[in-house]
């Protein structure tokens, strides 16, 4: 495993064409806020780091894929999925994940080697294990950082994920790029 501090190779990162992220405890503190409105009807809250967003959002205008993989079904990951523009949202009950992202990756016709994943518990490792660029969050569990090529500094909800795509932009020569884009697109009058 590499430590954030280094940064990802050039070489692996040019082969990824598809970034697959976790939700809870990835995109989430991992928490989750559950209650009850009047109605009885159960309310299920999630927090989602504005920055990892406009990561996320930099990995599309650089060109590359965005997928989200859940072992949790959840309205708020559906929401957050959408305001983010992901078309390719999967939420898989019992975290069965490796048959979701295996279509996935048949119907765009992506080799397992062009895959990114960030992860941070065992629910991941069946997918981490097989994608060609393996990160984690700062607070993975042990099984899960023992299998990361990278690892963030930042735990997840909390900025880790765009620190990933920042190193991967970065390593794929994108970064300064992708940012410049976006002020020019938002300087105008």
């Amino acid at each position: 495993m590499s430590p954030a501090s280094e940064p990802i190779s050039a070489e692996l990162a040019s082969k990824i064409k598809l970034v697959i992220f976790d939700v809870d405890g990835v995109l989430t503190d991992a928490g989750v806020y559950i209650g009850a409105g009047e109605d009885g009807a159960t309310v299920e809250l999630k927090r989602f780091d504005i920055q990892d967003g406009v990561g996320i959002k930099m990995l599309m205008w650089g060109g590359l894929d965005v997928a989200i993989v859940s072992g949790r079904v959840s309205k708020a990951t559906a929401i957050r999925a959408r305001e983010l523009g992901i078309e390719e949202c999967h939420q898989e009950p019992d975290a069965h994940k490796l048959r979701v992202v295996q279509k996935l990756l048949d119907r765009k016709g992506v080799a397992w080697d062009e895959v990114a994943m960030i992860a941070d518990d065992i629910p991941d490792l069946a997918v981490l294990r097989r994608v060609g660029l393996k990160a984690v969050v700062g607070n993975a569990t042990p099984a899960v950082v023992a299998e990361a090529d990278w690892q963030a500094t930042r735990s997840g909800g909390a900025g880790a994920a765009r620190e990933f795509c920042d190193a991967l932009l970065a390593a794929r020569g994108q970064l300064e790029t992708v940012i410049e884009q976006y002020v020019t697109e938002r300087s105008r009058t």
